[in-house]
């Protein structure tokens, strides 16, 4: 195994940053992804392919061989166009900072840095979606088939706090649910309405209530819109769910509540879109991965985490999947987002690590 330069993984890092990659925005995904596949090809060799999808590209690249061990992560980011020139790459006081460095461009670099201190590359996968942070439905399909290929999985998200690697992780989901009432003039006659503000309230109160903190769920109403004008009695309502479960059962119970969601208000009609699209990832997907990656760096340590991933798709179908392999730092999708300098190096010899193990059972 070759060393690894920290100074060459910050550089690396300064070009995925400096390229922004909003979701959604395709030709800036396509740019991203031009450079992803241009820092794994010029610190891997071969050929780094780009998939074409309907959210953007994805970037798939194989140390070919019999495929063992895939790496996975993404390469879209939360933040809009212009947040770079507000917050910048920089690299002070130990840490480097900008959109993105911890969630999750740095995890990426190190992954690939990680590979490149390996002279046999053979067995290793990598896979960098471009919609993960919203919902991967144009790469799950590919993910999904990557993973059953390969066998095992090590995801690249930021690490959790104090740089524990993340062992299990909730499933997810998004809910809309749309009330339909019927406007009136609120000065001459609101009685002729049926509001549908007040329609939401009572269901933001029955969604709420259905969360059961003792068990892991949380259902947590997010986002409520009504109304157009002010002396209008509101003929729709929208309010939009989180939705975080620990285990199948749960997620089957609060899908078919919400499913099941009635007006109070005689004349309004309640429809709920929406699913818990990411499954739970139970901790005993990772146990056999985690145990590797604890004799290697030993006292990292690992948790449960309320956040989703596409590890939770993996996982789900029974592939053995370690998350939180990424940067150590803090501060996903905020202003004060940040990696961890030091740790650079520790990360990518442990990607390295993992790599061999997996490849050597």
């Amino acid at each position: 195994m070759v060393d690894v330069s920290v100074d060459a993984m910050l550089e690396d890092l300064r070009i995925l940053v400096e390229t922004e990659s909003p979701s959604r925005d395709l030709d800036a995904l396509k740019a991203s992804a031009e450079d992803v596949a241009g820092v794994i090809e010029r610190r891997l060799g071969g050929q780094a392919v780009l998939v074409a999808s309907e959210a953007g590209p994805h970037v798939h690249w194989s140390g070919g061989g019999e495929p063992r061990v895939l790496i996975l992560g993404h390469h879209d980011t939360v933040f809009p166009l212009g947040t770079l020139e507000r917050r910048p790459f920089r690299v002070e006081n130990g840490h480097a900072t900008g959109p993105g460095v911890f969630d999750m461009l740095g995890g990426l670099v190190q992954a690939v840095h990680g590979l490149a201190a390996l002279e046999d590359r053979s067995g290793v996968e990598i896979l960098v979606t471009a919609d993960e942070e919203v919902g991967s439905r144009s790469s799950r399909a590919l993910i999904e088939e990557r993973a059953l290929a390969c066998g095992a999985v090590l995801v690249f998200e930021g690490a959790a706090e104090g740089g524990a690697l993340k062992t299990g992780r909730k499933g997810c989901g998004t809910f809309h649910v749309a009330v339909t009432g019927r406007a009136s003039h609120a000065g001459l006659e609101p009685e002729a309405g049926v509001n549908a503000l007040i329609e939401a309230s009572h269901q933001v109160l029955d969604i709420a209530a259905l969360g059961r903190p003792a068990i892991g769920t949380t259902v947590t109403p997010t986002v409520v819109s009504a109304g157009t004008l002010d002396n209008v009695v509101p003929a729709g309502a929208t309010v939009v769910v989180d939705v975080r479960v620990e285990s199948a059962d749960e997620k089957e119970r609060v899908e078919a509540a919400l499913a099941a969601l009635v007006p109070h208000l005689d004349g309004a009609r309640i429809e709920v879109r929406g699913s818990v699209g990411r499954p739970p990832m139970p901790e005993s997907a990772s146990a056999e991965l985690f145990a590797v990656a604890e004799r290697l760096l030993p006292g990292i340590g690992g948790r449960a985490v309320g956040g989703g991933s596409d590890g939770n798709f993996t996982a789900a179908l029974g592939v053995p999947t370690l998350d939180g392999l990424g940067a150590v730092g803090g501060g996903a999708h905020a202003d004060h987002e940040y990696l961890v300098i030091d740790a650079m190096e520790e990360r990518a010899h442990l990607a390295a690590g993992l790599v061999n193990a997996i490849r050597n059972t």
